[in-house]
């Protein structure tokens, strides 16, 4: 039986992915204006893995039996003065989840529901991922601000490629 405080806190989790998944899409339409096709399919990408996340969430709900409820959110920031500020969003963005996962792991600890810590331990390697990708491209965004195609090139080049992970939970109504 999952602990009601880490269901509770969970359902909140997928307010966040889902905020997170529209603030992506906000940051690719940014690019994609800007004619930039390989920073807009990694922000399109990453959208689609945030509103995954919170279809894992949604499914370990109702395995568990668990009420769901899907949360409202913010608008997205859709203004960026420069190609770097959506990076710059982005990267603290993944460090906030990072923070909310490790408080899920916490409650999960606490209510001594170890099928809900395991539940988050693929979350947590996740987030250690995410924060070191967004810290290597604001790092050559913020170098090659003014060269769109070596942001480009390096995006072409680095990005994109490496499948699905047979390890992540299963997505809800996929």
């Amino acid at each position: 039986m999952t602990a009601p405080r880490f269901a509770e806190q969970l359902n909140e989790q997928i307010g966040n992915e889902f905020a997170a998944h529209q603030q992506y899409v906000a940051c690719a339409i940014h690019y994609d204006a800007l004619t930039m096709p390989q920073m807009a399919a990694f922000f399109y990408g990453q959208a689609l893995e945030e509103r995954d996340h919170a279809m894992m969430m949604v499914q370990f709900l109702l395995d568990t039996d668990c009420a769901v409820r899907i949360p409202g959110v913010e608008a997205p920031k859709t203004d960026f003065s420069s190609i770097v500020e959506p990076v710059e969003l982005a990267l603290a963005q993944e460090k906030r989840v990072s923070e909310q996962i490790f408080a899920l792991t916490r409650t999960a600890r606490e209510e001594n529901d170890f099928a809900a810590e395991q539940f988050t331990q693929w979350f947590i390697k996740e987030q250690v991922e995410e924060v070191a990708t967004m810290n290597d491209l604001l790092t050559v965004v913020t170098r090659a601000k003014d060269d769109v195609n070596a942001i480009e090139e390096y995006m072409r080049r680095e990005q994109g490629g490496e499948g699905a992970d047979p390890t992540a939970p299963p997505v809800a109504g996929a």
